[in-house]
């Protein structure tokens, strides 16, 4: 399985990208946040992406993604029936990875539907089969380090996530609250949970 790749880019064209590595180019279908990394980059110098195969009857595709959070997404995306790869990119090429985990756990069938190729119908089904399943840490944007969520860099949001739960919410209603304190200004825990309590 080819993971990731690391290599000079030869070309870009819409929505993809050959990297040749160790003499062999290999041609990637990029999600919108890595084709956005990649076309900084000058033909000729290295670039990189996380990558997924994926192989079907007629067609073997390499996809190409901006870091694991959204590798990682898009194969939660694509094991929900109905949903396919072409399908998963179009969504995540619409939308921040933080943003779809937001929209499915607030059950935001409209917001998903806004993606191209996505109708209301496998809006709703991504929902119900991945509702419950997506993380605060997702919703808050956490980075993934090695496979597992590295929580230092969001310390003060999990403290504020954790104090919210301690009240009462659930764990989603206080990783939105969190979200919605930090778009207004809040830096400190203190902060956060002082707008997130007159905002939940």
């Amino acid at each position: 399985m080819i993971g990731y790749l690391k290599g000079k880019v030869k070309y870009l064209a819409p929505e993809a990208v050959l990297l040749e590595v160790g003499g062999v180019g290999y041609e990637v279908v990029c999600s919108g946040a890595a084709f956005s990394r990649l076309s900084g980059v000058r033909t000729g110098e290295d670039g990189e992406v996380y990558t997924h195969l994926r192989v079907s009857e007629d067609d073997i595709t390499l996809f190409g993604f901006a870091d694991l959070r959204e590798k990682d997404l898009f194969l939660r995306l694509t094991s929900v029936q109905g949903v396919g790869a072409k399908v998963a990119m179009s969504i995540l090429s619409s939308m921040r990875p933080e943003e779809v985990s937001d929209a499915i756990a607030t059950a935001d069938a409209k917001r998903l539907s806004s993606a191209k190729g996505v109708g209301k119908k496998v809006a709703e089904r991504i929902i119900l089969e991945l509702h419950g399943k997506i993380s605060a840490d997702e919703i808050l944007g956490t980075e993934s380090v090695g496979g597992r969520v590295s929580a230092a860099p969001m310390s003060v949001d999990e403290d504020a996530v954790a104090a919210l739960m301690g009240l009462g919410f659930t764990r989603q209603e206080s990783a939105q609250a969190v979200t919605r304190a930090k778009e207004r200004g809040a830096t400190t825990a203190e902060e956060i949970l002082a707008i997130a309590l007159r905002g939940v």
